[in-house]
């Protein structure tokens, strides 16, 4: 996927706040709560949404509630009447398409052409940047691209906090999705890369394209804010649909309540204070398709 050329306007980030077995009576919205985490010692009820330690090796003990960040993937799809979650309608040439967004996995295989968006939230508020590169058979990576914050999604504004979610592109982007495609037959996988800032990181200018990052810089960032992060996924949530919720706070009309849909992902650093940054990476890999296939 040419991030330069195909990815803008077209990304989803849209992340999700949870709130974990809350009563109809409580009003605030969580992102982390150790409630919810599926673990033998701590069963959730059929009434709460649960998540899996997808990183087993790092401790969810002394993990700031207000220094996690959600992300959810979507993936779209032509609509059918059967359909009982939002569609997206999307003008292309002189006609209108509808597409249902659904939710993936980070272990869900892509195939070329497949539209995504990504959606993010904050459990505080700061600013949000995302790097995307690619990443090659022998283990090496593509150049990183900074391709969010641009002017031309959300006017440059890249403003995270509880209850908004940040969708990349934006629901008024044309198109409102990224395809991905492969640059060369060695290209395995997206490498995306989520900071969440407490304040605007120097030396970014915001622009209306997607901007070429020195390997450098992107290393020291990560080097700095990323040891010791770890995620959880929560249970039996691939494949749902977008919800009228989600879309709502997505497009600003109304924040996410405290039993709105909850993030597919969550992302946190044990340990870390609520002031530092958090830089996540998530790795999206294609499909193998076995030689001689058209597909």
């Amino acid at each position: 996927m040419r991030v330069r050329a195909l990815l803008f306007p077209a990304f989803a980030i849209a992340a999700a706040v949870a709130v974990i077995g809350q009563t109809s009576t409580e009003t605030t919205r969580k992102l982390w709560d150790t409630a919810f985490l599926n673990t033998t010692k701590n069963k959730t009820s059929p009434r709460r949404r649960s998540y899996r330690i997808a990183t087993p090796r790092v401790p969810v003990d002394n993990v700031a509630a207000d220094s996690v960040v959600g992300v959810t993937i979507w993936r779209l799809r032509p609509a059918s009447a059967r359909d009982s979650g939002e569609r997206m309608i999307v003008h292309e040439d002189s006609a209108s398409r509808q597409w249902t967004p659904e939710r993936i996995s980070p272990e869900t295989k892509l195939a070329q052409g497949d539209k995504l968006r990504i959606s993010v939230e904050g459990a505080r508020k700061g600013y949000l940047y995302v790097i995307d590169r690619e990443q090659y058979a022998d283990g090496s990576s593509g150049e990183p691209f900074l391709i969010f914050p641009t002017t031309r999604t959300l006017n440059g504004d890249n403003r995270v906090e509880l209850g908004k979610l940040t969708e990349i592109p934006a629901q008024d982007d044309a198109p409102p999705y990224f395809t991905v495609r492969k640059s060369r037959p060695d290209h395995v996988a997206e490498v995306l890369s989520v900071l969440v800032s407490p304040t605007p990181l120097e030396g970014i200018a915001i622009t209306d394209k997607a901007q070429k990052l020195s390997d450098t810089q992107v290393a020291a960032w990560e080097k700095e804010w990323s040891s010791g992060v770890g995620f959880l996924e929560m249970d039996k949530s691939v494949g749902q649909t977008w919800t009228k919720e989600e879309r709502d706070a997505g497009s600003n009309t109304r924040a996410l309540t405290a039993e709105g849909p909850a993030p597919q992902l969550l992302f946190y650093r044990a340990a870390s204070k609520p002031t530092d940054p958090l830089f996540v990476k998530l790795q999206l890999w294609y499909r193998v398709v076995p030689k001689g296939s058209h597909h």
